[in-house]
């Protein structure tokens, strides 16, 4: 965004856009919906994500740290073991009508 417009923009709305550009960032990656989506069936581990889509494992903890710094999904770590699972409040607030509203008209909202 040029430095005009950015300075005609109510600044809580820019970091509303940011917020949202990280979250579409993140899921801008069929791997990661991928991921996403049998995250879906509930809490797993690296090491069974990694048989499941036959990637090594540093390129799914590539594709994990991106959505953990996006907030889509969560890690809780038990023993040596590290579990991961969708972060429903986040994804439903990306689907929610709250976002839908900031592209419509005032008196549609």
């Amino acid at each position: 965004m040029s430095n005009q417009l950015e300075s005609s923009i109510d600044p809580s709305l820019q970091d509303t856009f940011a917020h949202y550009e990280a979250r579409f960032k993140a899921l801008a990656d069929q791997k990661r919906l991928l991921i996403l989506n049998q995250l879906c069936a509930g809490p797993i581990n690296v090491v069974d994500l990694s048989e499941i889509f036959d990637m090594p494992q540093s390129k799914l903890s590539y594709h994990l740290k991106i959505l953990l710094t996006a907030n889509l999904i969560t890690k809780e770590t038990k023993g040596t073991w590290s579990y991961y699972q969708i972060n429903e409040k986040e994804v439903n607030h990306l689907l929610s009508p709250e976002l839908c509203c900031l592209f419509r008209p005032n008196d549609v909202c």
